[in-house]
């Protein structure tokens, strides 16, 4: 594809004469400008084909230096979501992080390719205008801004330019990641399509951008220090004001079927359909004229000590769980590696006992820990996880996880859901619950049934069967 990203920001670019290793500034925002020997971003990298050779970029069901991620199928057919933690982004003390919950047809295809191609233009971005500032020899922002900082003219001046510098590249990234689908000639994303939360942290300070309905929600202690849970981003419905606002201009319509009266969605004006059940997503081209957008919501926070963990899931889990109930399930996990399953354990017993003639949507669930520690390995390994999960996602032949552990999927409450008897109208899917399988010619409309809200279409506009069979 052509597109290259560091394999590692510990690479040498120069050593002190104490003999320890600089790292590499091109890898990094924000520094001043100091003369020193370095290498161009073109001079240590990867092609895109090889980034599942990284070692600090996990995307299987797995742990990292300082998280852990867990993704398990539903029962609508092939897994549909998307998950990565990326550490040493761009230096030591960054690391990107993601979920992408695809939806029609084609919607694994798309959240795969978003997950494997946005963190890669993002670092683009970033280190173009990086270059920019360098070769301009402008003052530089500070890289990482503290809460309580000394000269607060001078802080409020530099988290100003960061903020504009995060801004432009999550703006930037996003734009050119959906360009990218529509030019795509072997995927399809005329009415299939994909969520993305994603979030960068260094040091202190956390970017984040997102579109859809996928959600990043914060553990923090309180005065008390209780945990209590803080709501990171903003579920982009098509019945917020200024979403339906925009759907309205540009012609397309959004209303709630009788049946499921809490779930607005996007309408075509000639059609009823798709039916998409968010305001804004990667893909979905025959929604993009009628107000459905892929531009992000972008947000900074600055962490504080009491700050203990990030959760990133798509609304599989926020579809049965709260936020509060989410930062007590993960705070009280018996270890740190093993709370993103069993988040989604939980979920998946809440499915079972709210709606159990429904069909469970599939789960991804990304909890980082901000204080960079983990468990051992023994103590990963005693919660069901075997040494090959984990270096499977250091080896060049990593495992997809399309079928998850052999324990349910986990869904969240969001009153949004179907009964199976009302969703005959649109096929029935034959899943093989041994190995989670569908098969092909299934796969094509798995993405449609079940959990409404949580599938995201109702069905396809009569057009897109034409295009298709053309």
């Amino acid at each position: 594809m052509g597109c290259c990203v560091s394999t590692s920001s510990r690479s040498t670019c120069s050593s002190g004469s104490n003999g320890d290793m600089t790292t590499p500034s091109c890898l990094q925002v924000g520094f001043c400008g100091q003369k020193r020997a370095r290498r161009t971003f073109s001079d240590h990298v990867i092609s895109l084909h090889h980034l599942s050779s990284l070692p600090s970029r996990v995307f299987a069901n797995g742990k990292s230096r300082g998280s852990c991620i867990f993704t398990q199928q539903g029962r609508k057919g092939i897994n549909q979501d998307a998950m990565i933690v990326w550490e040493d982004f761009m230096s030591e003390d960054m690391i990107f992080c993601g979920v992408f919950d695809g939806h029609g047809p084609h919607g694994h295809l798309v959240a795969r390719k978003v997950r494997d191609t946005l963190p890669v233009k993002l670092l683009s971005f970033l280190h173009s205008n990086e270059s920019k500032q360098n070769e301009s020899g402008k003052a530089c922002f500070k890289r990482n801004i503290k809460p309580g900082g000394g000269d607060s003219e001078k802080d409020c001046s530099a988290e100003d330019k960061l903020n504009s510098t995060w801004r432009e590249a999550f703006m930037k990234a996003y734009k050119a990641m959906d360009r990218e689908l529509k030019s795509h000639s072997n995927l399809d994303c005329f009415c299939s399509g994909s969520t993305s939360v994603t979030i960068v942290k260094q040091g202190s300070n956390l970017f984040m951008g997102y579109i859809g309905d996928s959600r990043a929600i914060m553990g923090s202690k309180d005065s008390n220090d209780s945990m209590v849970a803080i709501q990171l981003t903003v579920d982009l419905k098509p019945d917020l004001p200024r979403e339906a606002e925009r759907i309205k201009q540009c012609k397309g319509r959004v209303f709630a079927l009788q049946d499921e009266p809490e779930v607005p969605r996007v309408w075509l004006p000639f059609d009823d359909a798709p039916g998409l059940a968010m305001a804004r997503a990667f893909g979905d081209f025959c929604l993009k004229e009628y107000g459905v957008i892929s531009i992000p919501e972008f947000s900074h926070q600055l962490l504080t000590d009491r700050d203990q963990f990030i959760v990133l899931a798509s609304d599989g889990v926020w579809d049965v769980l709260s936020n509060e109930e989410v930062v007590e399930i993960v705070s009280s996990a018996p270890t740190r590696s093993s709370a993103a399953r069993i988040l989604v354990n939980s979920a998946a017993r809440e499915w079972k006992l709210k709606y159990p003639t429904s069909k469970m949507d599939d789960c991804a669930v990304v909890c980082l820990f901000l204080d960079g520690k983990m468990d051992s390995e023994s103590d990963y390994e005693e919660q069901g996880f075997s040494s090959a999960t984990i270096q499977s996602n250091h080896s060049g032949n990593p495992i997809e996880s399309d079928d998850g552990q052999k324990s349910e999927p986990s869904l969240q409450r969001n009153f949004t859901v179907r009964s199976s008897e009302e969703n005959e109208t649109y096929g029935a899917v034959s899943v093989d619950v041994e190995d989670g399988t569908a098969s092909a010619d299934d796969q094509n409309w798995s993405g449609l049934e079940g959990v409404t809200r949580v599938n995201s279409l109702v069905q396809l506009p009569r057009f897109s069967t034409e295009r298709s069979n053309s």
